[in-house]
């Protein structure tokens, strides 16, 4: 049965304006600088410079008043405003308006810029160079388009002779496929094509000069891989029967070689060479004095475009005179200067919660941002910012996400100043940052011939005074990225 009903709710919603705060706060300096071209792009009411003071002690209703003594005292400027040179009838970017139908005559010059070639353009090109027949070249064109960008092959020749069949029409077994990948596989980067990290390594090896390290290196590949991986070295000790220096040579030869070779190649290494992390703020130290800056140097000043301002003040207040057009062009208007304030704000709003945030963490860790010692950092999570500055947890997370700070001591992410608090036999609470450097000092020192498991650096931390479980130390172990034992152990 179907019935009508009436009912209250009360719920909170997010206006635009506290949307694009939000969004505001996630983004580190290099987006926001891209998201402004963007909107500068997209908004023709939007312009960069500074407001003047007087109109920001005015209220927003007196900007046409204000404009128009500005411009009776420009001289030789008294011409009308074209309103369609302003506005056009919908929210297009004035970049997609432009005509191209210059005559003839004109002189049109491109801009050349760098592009590097891919990795499986390189392959490609090295492909041209091979004599096939042209199925032979339209199945090497089809596996080398399947090889990854770290140069693998995982497809085996039976799934890859049936995607040829479905998707290029044309018959091809497991044999004629194999003789392809042969071919590939003495392409450059050496192990290029090869379907597994053995045979990778395998590819790499027969390319190098032979000698005794390199015949041992390939028989510990070829037939003692599983013990190479679990560093089993007492195992392969006794199955190739050689020393222990012999057997350090050959896998010196062994960890030089390239477990990826795509990825020393085209935009995979451009991308990592490339990569470069802007600071967000500057913390500098002054005698003491600790100074927090925002990272603004091409954050451009915004502003509401004057013109735009004065335009929509006259139209609104001919309001017997309007035609249908001219309310549309007036709502057009009004809804690109809102859009431009709401973004100017949410900019500001930004900076704000950016460097009182920033302010409240130097504060807390003042001893590590003086002294620069990693030791000197204190227990400190979300909440305890949150506390400090009034903001919400879910505000800090978002100012600390992806940004960082440069000091006299580094580049650090916001992210690297939060830690949980342990207490050690004193009773003192101390930052598991503090134990996981020295849990990493530990590691660095040991003997290598009979690494530290787990149970052992719970032990030696214990004597040093931090009483941490067995488990807690292989969790610290883990975030450090620090391999067991087992695969720490050398020759």
């Amino acid at each position: 049965m179907l019935k009508q009903q009436l009912q209250q709710k009360l719920q909170q919603k997010l206006s635009p304006a506290q949307i694009q705060v939000i969004k505001m706060l996630e983004i580190p300096t290099l987006e926001l600088e891209e998201r402004i071209r963007q909107e500068l792009e997209e908004n023709p009411v939007l312009e960069v410079g500074s407001e003047p003071e007087e109109d920001e002690k005015k209220d927003q209703d007196d900007f046409g008043e204000d404009l128009e003594e500005s411009e009776n005292e420009d001289s030789g400027n008294n011409d009308e405003i074209d309103f369609e040179e302003y506005i056009s009838d919908d929210d297009i970017p004035d970049y997609k308006l432009r005509s191209n139908n210059q005559s003839k005559d004109e002189k049109y010059e491109e801009i050349p810029f760098s592009g590097g070639s891919t990795f499986h353009d390189f392959l490609m090109e090295q492909l041209h160079l091979v004599p096939l027949s042209e199925k032979e070249k339209t199945l090497a064109e089809f596996v080398i388009g399947n090889i990854d960008e770290e140069g693998y092959l995982r497809r085996t020749p039976e799934a890859l002779a049936d995607d040829v069949a479905f998707q290029a029409n044309m018959e091809a077994d497991e044999k004629e496929i194999k003789k392809i990948v042969k071919i590939i596989q003495q392409f450059d980067p050496a192990g290029v094509g090869a379907s597994s990290l053995q045979e990778c390594l395998l590819l790499q090896l027969e390319r190098k000069k032979s000698d005794k390290e390199i015949e041992i290196a390939k028989r510990i590949i070829q037939d003692y891989f599983e013990e190479f991986s679990k560093k089993h070295f007492d195992k392969i000790l006794s199955g190739l029967q050689i020393d222990s220096d012999t057997l350090k040579n050959a896998i010196n030869e062994i960890i030089r070689l390239n477990p990826k070779p795509g990825n020393a190649w085209g935009d995979n290494f451009l991308e990592k060479s490339m990569s470069v992390i802007v600071p967000d703020f500057i913390v500098e130290n002054n005698d003491g004095e600790l100074i927090v800056h925002l990272n603004n140097s091409n954050i451009p000043d915004l502003r509401v475009n004057s013109a735009y301002t004065e335009m929509f003040q006259d139209y609104t207040s001919n309001k017997d005179n309007q035609t249908p057009q001219m309310k549309e062009a007036i709502l057009f208007v009004k809804q690109k200067i809102d859009s431009a304030r709401w973004f100017i704000d949410a900019i500001k709003q930004r900076q704000q919660t950016l460097l009182a945030t920033m302010t409240a963490i130097v504060e807390f860790q003042k001893d590590f941002f003086i002294e620069g010692d990693e030791t000197y950092l204190k227990p400190m999570i979300l909440k305890d910012i949150a506390d400090r500055t009034g903001y919400d947890i879910s505000t800090i997370s978002r100012v600390s996400n992806s940004k960082y700070v440069q000091t006299e001591f580094g580049v650090f992410p916001l992210k690297y100043f939060f830690s949980e608090a342990m207490t050690n036999d004193a009773g003192e609470e101390i930052s598991t940052r503090e134990i996981k450097k020295i849990l990493q000092e530990c590691v660095e020192n040991e003997d290598k011939r009979n690494p530290l498991n787990d149970e052992m650096l719970a032990e030696v931390l214990k004597q040093k005074g931090y009483l941490i479980a067995r488990r807690t130390v292989a969790k610290y172990r883990e975030q450090l990225n620090i391999p067991v034992a087992r695969l720490r152990k050398e020759i």
